[in-house]
């Protein structure tokens, strides 16, 4: 027992089909990030626009704020490995379309901009149906284990993908790596098929309706716990949004050149996969709402030194605290909500909850970026610190029943 305890791959070791899920899962994200570069690339080199370049994320984040609540509705009345089947096939063949577009000669930007928001349409009925899964594939005090699994395949391919990316790029050309990116989504089908752990419990309680909707709206927003989360989620990410930055920093301040701007991009990747190896072996952890909320603390704390830091090492070693923090902040958000969810909301509580998750970055960077034209890039970083600090300290306040959570 307490070996199984300290594995840091408990959960991989004993569920087979969480094991095929998060294999699949991780070939396809490394094709996944590999083409977020090749349209930013590809964008660029076509329009050589700023502006248009700056387009491709709106086309990602408009589909899933629209899709997404509807997706949640659809991921719970319905089987979610059947509905994954069906949204996994989709991007693929969006994919594959523009490695043909861009083969025959006919790609513009608008036709990528079409791709990229047709499939992050199809992501919005994706998310919640693969992340409403996780806990029907592993026992709940294995739960932890395998979300900290998920993220670290999560950065894994942050990593990987854009390295990846660059390379074929330059050696096969940016169609090549539409095709990568199709191929890898047959690992994620490939492993869906083999599945054998019955579906959901009460398949077919929730119909697709606006009633459904509504109810899962409702269930969010009366249980306290898990609207504090995804506050905490938001808050953070919109006022402590570092990375939008880097560019100004790395050349500004600590003046270290597009070398030296590359490695901060990492820094964040790296603390944050340090961390999820560490949530990995720690096992199913105890008040799990205090470790939550001194995580966000931390998060806060490390972004306001970053700001302040005028050392390329330190500011490395605090941006690598910033992902260390937002990584266990993640895992146990994700946990806490979770299992603060019946089966069948679970898919319609994960989709209002990519509102917020995808809303904070991208209105935090539209903030970070206004604040520091008024009043410079440090005060923006800084400032954004200290009111994710005071902001955890409301939640505490407002919503003490957080404090005390301890998953058990």
């Amino acid at each position: 027992m307490q070996a199984e305890r300290k594995s840091s791959i408990i959960a991989l070791r004993l569920y087979r089909d969480f094991r095929l899920l998060w294999t699949g899962q991780m070939i396809s994200s490394i094709g996944t990030q590999m083409q977020m570069v090749a349209i930013n690339w590809h964008i660029y080199n076509l329009t050589h626009s700023p502006v248009m370049l700056g387009l491709t994320g709106l086309t990602r984040i408009v589909p899933i704020i629209i899709f997404s609540l509807f997706g949640g509705v659809v991921a719970d009345a319905h089987d979610r490995r059947r509905l994954m089947l069906i949204t996994q096939s989709l991007m693929m063949i969006f994919a594959a379309l523009l490695g043909a577009s861009t083969d025959a000669g006919i790609i513009t930007a608008y036709i990528i901009y079409t791709m990229a928001a047709t499939t992050a349409a199809a992501g919005a009925f994706d998310g919640p149906a693969r992340q409403a899964l996780a806990p029907n594939l592993v026992r709940k005090k294995h739960l932890t284990n395998a979300l900290s699994l998920n993220n670290i395949n999560m950065q894994v391919a942050s990593i990987t993908g854009p390295m990846l990316a660059g390379f074929v790029i330059a050696g096969l050309g940016v169609g090549a790596v539409y095709w990568i990116n199709a191929l890898s989504f047959l690992a994620v089908i490939i492993a869906l098929l083999f599945m054998r752990t019955p579906t959901q419990k009460n398949l077919g309680v929730a119909k697709v309706n606006l009633d459904s909707l509504t109810e899962g709206i409702k269930f969010v927003f009366s249980a306290k716990i898990i609207t504090a989360t995804m506050l905490l989620d938001f808050i953070a990410t919109f006022f402590s949004s570092a990375s939008a930055l880097l560019p100004i920093f790395a050349q500004d301040i600590l003046k270290v050149g597009p070398e030296g701007l590359g490695i901060l991009y990492g820094a964040e990747s790296v603390g944050a996969f340090i961390a999820g190896i560490a949530m990995a072996r720690a096992g199913n952890i105890k008040r799990q709402g205090a470790i939550l909320l001194m995580a966000v603390t931390s998060y806060g704390i490390a972004t306001a030194f970053y700001g302040v830091s005028q050392l390329f090492v330190l500011s490395f070693f605090f941006l690598a605290l910033v992902g260390a923090s937002d990584t266990v902040s993640t895992i146990l958000r994700n946990t806490i909500r979770q299992l603060s969810t019946p089966d069948h909301l679970r898919g319609r509580m994960t989709s209002v909850n990519m509102i917020f998750f995808q809303g904070g970055p991208q209105l935090g960077n539209l903030e970070a970026g206004i604040v520091a034209a008024a009043l410079g890039a440090p005060f923006a970083v800084i400032s954004g610190g200290v009111a994710t600090v005071i902001a955890v300290g409301l939640v505490v306040w407002l919503v003490p029943q957080l404090r005390n959570y301890s998953g058990q």
